[in-house]
């Protein structure tokens, strides 16, 4: 039976845990070489081990142009072409409006829509130019979507996503390139990147996924693996008339308010 992506090349950033990890194994299960991409070097090169020959590990900062430069060359050398980015690395910092640490905002800006945006673009010139067809998935958020009290900074990156997505489909379909841009908007996932999250609100992770889970109607967090579902299908054929969109994995947390909220 013939995988979806046996003919595609993909670089995945944020690929050695949490979604990029679901996302490596996913795309690989489906026939896809995939480019692991992260500053996590051990983590990217045990995952390569595991995943066998269709993987390579690749220790890289995507907020840096030269380290995109470098990934893009590099995956051409490896493969010969390149049919999908999928930008999923990203950093989250909790703050308020008033107590956001400008140290805080330059880092998510840096890694979450500056890396983006460097994947967008060393994305569409490495697949044009090595006449590759397929998609750039760019990770945003509901928080993208969605105002949050404490979350100042880590919104506005993740919407910033949104616009960055919407023009890049534009360019692409103007340019005719064989490219289709979208963004996936995750609720609360329960992977490594709560950690630090928990540690910051002085509790441990599982207190608070309980306390996470009472938010999504739905009634349980997102895993990695429901996100790289989302991923396979947008890089997919089957998506081949949706670009500039958003695709929703929330359980219906923006969906409206639940009956018998409190008053």
């Amino acid at each position: 039976m013939k995988k979806r992506f046996n003919d595609k090349v993909a670089i995945v950033t944020g690929g050695a845990s949490g979604i990029g990890l679901a996302v490596s194994r996913a795309l690989i299960a489906e026939g896809a070489k995939v480019l692991i991409v992260d500053i996590n070097a051990e983590g990217a090169e045990r995952l390569e081990r595991q995943l066998g020959k269709h993987a390579k590990a690749c220790c890289a900062d995507v907020s840096s142009e030269v380290d995109w430069k470098m990934l893009t060359d590099q995956v051409i050398k490896w493969r010969g072409k390149l049919d999908l980015v999928c930008n999923v690395a990203g950093i989250g910092r909790s703050g308020s409006i008033e107590d956001i640490r400008l140290e805080d905002w330059d880092a998510m800006i840096a890694v979450n829509l500056t890396g983006t945006m460097l994947g967008c673009k060393h994305g569409v010139r490495a697949i044009t130019e090595s006449n590759g067809n397929g998609a750039i998935i760019n990770m945003s958020s509901v928080g993208g979507l969605a105002g949050t009290a404490d979350l100042a900074a880590y919104n506005m990156t993740k919407a910033g996503v949104v616009s960055l997505t919407k023009s890049v489909a534009l360019h692409c379909a103007v340019q005719r390139y064989p490219i289709r841009c979208i963004s996936i908007h995750p609720t609360f996932v329960d992977s490594e990147m709560l950690d630090p999250v928990a540690a910051a609100a002085g509790i441990d992770r599982a207190t608070l996924v309980a306390g996470m889970t009472k938010q999504v109607p739905v009634g349980r967090v997102a895993k990695p693996e429901d996100i790289a579902n989302a991923v396979l299908f947008a890089a997919s054929e089957e998506a081949s008339m949706i670009s500039g969109s958003s695709i929703i994995v929330d359980g219906a947390q923006l969906a409206g308010i639940p009956s018998g909220h409190p008053a």
